[in-house]
């Protein structure tokens, strides 16, 4: 996608050439990837005047990635957990995305991360890749969702992965469609669906 201005122009042309036959909807998503590890996350805290504030931290680099793709009509969401990225990984999450609903288009906002080359991957028949111009997060909202997720574990102490593990788990089991919706649903984007 080179412009947002653009974009419901192509939504529209997605949802006037829907092959009837295919697919039985058609949706949007929002897909991004974060990584979530055992040091420390912190963020500004409010002490009075002259108190140094305390909390604990561990610096380490165990981590793990979560990715994800959310939607703001209908409050779907996908979580995969993985080690690490790269281009097969994303070509898997594409393949176990796409079998679910596999009745339903999916058109999906990604960034320009260099393991979202799609000419080396093969992208699933009821995917569509839309990408948001370079440098702009702030036109794919699952960075939201994640920003939403990472203030929950901010300022707290994990030993091990698995206790991240659990806590992500917790996390997502929290967010509801109502929930991905409120924290998704940007105009620019829902406004194209509701013509």
């Amino acid at each position: 996608m080179r412009s947002s201005k653009k974009l419901p122009d192509l939504i529209n042309s997605f949802r006037i050439g829907l092959d009837k036959d295919k697919y039985n909807s058609l949706n949007i998503y929002f897909q991004d990837e974060s990584r979530f590890g055992l040091m420390t996350k912190q963020k500004c805290v409010l002490v009075s005047k002259g108190v140094e504030p305390v909390g604990k931290y561990q610096h380490s680099y165990k981590w793990l990635w979560l990715w994800g793709s959310f939607s703001s009509l209908t409050g779907d969401a996908f979580y995969w957990e993985t080690s690490n990225v790269g281009n097969d990984i994303f070509e898997a999450y594409l393949k176990v995305l796409s079998d679910q609903n596999p009745r339903e288009l999916k058109l999906l906002i990604i960034d320009n991360a260099g393991f979202h080359a799609c000419q080396s991957i093969e992208v699933p028949e009821n995917i569509r890749l839309i990408r948001i111009p370079a440098y702009a997060p702030e036109l794919n909202p699952a960075e939201k969702v994640w920003q939403w997720m990472k203030d929950k574990v901010s300022m707290k102490f994990f030993s091990e992965i698995s206790d991240l593990q659990e806590k992500i788990t917790m996390m997502v089991n929290e967010l509801n469609p109502d929930l991905i919706k409120s924290i998704t649903g940007y105009p620019i984007y829902t406004n194209c669906f509701c013509e």
